[in-house]
């Protein structure tokens, strides 16, 4: 079966671990590639092929100022990853009340 092309949606572009860590970085705010680069510890061309999937899928947005490129996060478009993330959601916080359950059973026998 062939493989999705990497381009064809956000969940696609952000299997790539590299893409993730882009938009990691960018969550805080908006980034020249040149500090991406830095940064991350990628070589320029391949964050520059990474945002450039990540622009066409919508994740990032992207702007001028002379020679620099400076890009950001499109919280917007990451919403269809969190809402299918959500879908899991029980399963973590169900873990969560077990493990707070247990601390303060054992805290109470302290």
């Amino acid at each position: 079966m062939p493989r999705a092309s990497t381009t064809s949606d956000a969940f696609n572009a952000v299997a790539e671990p590299r893409r993730r860590d882009i938009l990691n970085y960018l969550a805080a705010s908006e980034k020249p590639v040149g500090e991406i680069v830095v940064a991350l510890g990628i070589e320029q061309p391949s964050v520059s092929k990474h945002l450039k999937v990540l622009r066409d899928v919508g994740l990032v947005s992207s702007r001028r100022e002379g020679k620099q490129m400076f890009y950001r996060t499109n919280g917007e478009a990451l919403r269809p990853l969190h809402e299918w993330t959500k879908t899991f959601e029980h399963f973590w916080s169900h873990q969560l009340a077990r493990v707070k359950v247990r601390a303060e059973a054992k805290m109470k026998q302290n």
